[in-house]
């Protein structure tokens, strides 16, 4: 279980991730953001060079921190802790021991998203390109998507170098409609005039760049 482990992609990974940069390229993405920590970052990289952008870096966007689960196989947590890994997955307000929980991920990784809106409210067609990890990208489409915190859980499975895709539309008033504050709420004024929707999940090239 990696986690927050700072891993390096491998030659497969850097393939698969020119290989999406050249796929992505005739949608001109304006800017490319990434987690920090190296197989996001190299990916990223990788994924930049196909489409001439620079990256920049932030910690928010890292994977779950797994706490003293780091480093450990499924079958070594399941056997000091069982039934704890279900409850994980089952529950985004559990935590592993000494690790954050779903919600906590949600909520980082949405504050990145706001502020990119704050500072650049005319996105136009052109998309911005987040690159993360499979836990923290669900905590963050479930939060965008303003879902109770218990269908969280729902975003699994997302393949290595594949995509979601989402969209922001204008948030319209409607009096015959109440709107309950989410528990990961938007953070900024322009995130609070948006509504979210969910395009594409798990999107990936076609045929998959496999090992040779």
């Amino acid at each position: 279980m990696q986690g927050q482990l700072d891993t390096e992609l491998s030659e497969l990974g850097v393939r698969q991730a020119h290989a999406v940069g050249r796929a992505l390229a005739p949608r001109r993405p304006w800017t490319i953001l990434s987690s920090d920590l190296q197989r996001a970052h190299e990916t990223a990289k990788a994924l930049a060079s196909e489409v001439g952008l620079d990256v920049v870096t932030d910690p928010r966007l890292r994977e779950t921190n797994l706490g003293t689960w780091q480093g450990m196989s499924h079958s070594e947590v399941d056997e000091q802790w069982p039934g704890a890994r279900l409850r994980w997955r089952s529950s985004p307000r559990w935590s592993p021991p000494n690790g954050e929980s779903r919600i906590e991920v949600a909520r980082r990784t949405r504050e990145v998203v706001d502020e990119l809106v704050e500072s650049s409210p005319e996105w136009g067609e052109h998309p911005a390109v987040i690159v993360a990890h499979g836990g923290a990208i669900a905590a963050l489409t479930g939060a965008l998507l303003e879902l109770p915190v218990e269908h969280y859980p729902m975003f699994n499975g997302l393949g290595n170098t594949c995509w979601v895709q989402l969209s922001a539309h204008p948030r319209t008033a409607n009096p015959d409609e109440s709107h309950a504050e989410p528990e990961v709420a938007p953070t900024t004024d322009a995130a609070r005039a948006l509504l979210w929707r969910l395009d594409q999940w798990n999107a990936g090239i076609t045929p998959p760049v496999d090992a040779p």
